[in-house]
């Protein structure tokens, strides 16, 4: 049984293969708090779903246990496990109407008419659908049937709802608009949600915490904001946000910050985050907003000659593409100010950042 100290989702050592040979998941230990939103976060073919399937019962573990409320349920079958499930292709019977949809699984648990018709109702009305409730499937859009497919997982008030992927589908717009609507959703009901993307920009939105999965192992586990302020390697600095990266060998070490010299010749500081000491190959990151573009270098700034290559205006800000250090993909997100605007293509200038803003981490794969 569950007490206060014992997380609701619980992975202890567990490993899954196809083959018997190839691990798609590599010895994962994972903890879900009751009431989290966790998001398994990674590419495609990391391990996320495959840890979401097995959390759900549609796969087994080849090693380790799955617990769930303080229980084993390893041996367990998905429809005794008493978990939401909501997929991206929405999985809703197409002879059935909306009030049927969610009606299905309530009968199945064997409750009496009058409850069903209250939980219907009360779903429904989660989602902004219940005037719809004598429609099929086919007669509905994407985004109301996702909104179908959302009600039927809460229906019979689950404690744990898992989520494949169910934005997928959709056009940006209206995916946007979802994942509010989901957390908003999250934030009244306190249900645990273990939801599965391969959109970082999602991630961030929904998330209380998101695990980044890469070749089977969780690179980071943390909260959004450090997720994308704190990289702990290349890998994740890459993957959530956009980044700048510059290669070069560490030259000393001091407190916690790197003196590194780039391939290109140039010495800049960094935050010794994930290095190899003195000598080793590093690689820095540093985020687009955190850097400005100036016409000398700037006092209590690394910077670094750079050559404007491209300027895209995104309203409130300017995208500017440079080359620096041998980067000609270097890019920077200027603020739409008066007094950025006289940005010119072919410009050489210097791009800097604060030393806390630029973070030494290991060389990526």
């Amino acid at each position: 049984m569950l007490d206060g100290s014992d997380p609701f989702v619980r992975f202890r050592n567990v490993q899954k293969s196809y083959d018997g040979e190839t691990l798609v998941v590599k010895n994962l230990n994972l903890e879900i708090e009751s009431g989290e939103f966790v998001t398994m976060l990674g590419p495609s073919g990391s391990g996320k779903t495959t840890c979401l399937m097995m959390l759900a019962g549609f796969e087994t573990a080849t090693h380790g246990e799955i617990e769930l409320g303080g229980r084993p349920i390893n041996n367990i079958p998905p429809h005794k496990r008493g978990i939401g499930m909501v997929f991206q292709n929405y999985a809703l019977f197409p002879h059935m109407t909306v009030a049927e949809n969610l009606t299905f699984p309530l009968k199945v648990r064997g409750m009496s008419a009058g409850e069903i018709d209250e939980k219907v109702g009360r779903a429904l009305d989660m989602v902004q659908m219940r005037i719809f409730a004598d429609r099929k499937p086919a007669q509905l859009s994407g985004g109301q049937q996702q909104r179908i497919a959302l009600a039927r997982a809460l229906v019979f008030d689950p404690e744990l709802v898992l989520m494949d992927e169910p934005l997928g589908a959709l056009d940006k717009q209206l995916r946007e608009h979802m994942q509010y609507e989901i957390k908003h959703i999250h934030e009244n009901l306190g249900v645990t949600v273990v939801y599965v993307t391969h959109d970082q920009s999602e991630a961030l939105t929904m998330s209380n915490r998101i695990a980044v999965f890469d070749d089977g192992v969780i690179q980071q586990l943390a909260d959004p904001v450090t997720l994308y302020e704190k990289p702990e390697n290349a890998f994740v600095a890459q993957f959530i946000g956009e980044n700048n990266t510059l290669g070069g060998t560490v030259a000393s070490l001091s407190g916690g910050v790197a003196s590194v010299k780039l391939d290109s010749g140039d010495v800049v500081e960094a935050l010794a985050i994930n290095t190899d000491g003195k000598g080793s190959a590093t690689q820095l990151s540093i985020r687009p907003e955190r850097c400005v573009v100036t016409a000398k270098k700037k006092a209590g700034f690394s910077s670094l000659k750079g050559r404007i290559e491209e300027l895209i205006y995104l309203g409130d800000h300017i995208r500017c593409r440079m080359t620096v250090a041998g980067n000609d993909e270097f890019i920077v997100k200027v603020p739409n100010t008066a007094d950025q605007l006289g940005l010119q293509i072919g410009a050489e200038t210097y791009v800097g950042w604060q030393t806390g803003d630029c973070r030494a981490l290991d060389t990526a794969r």
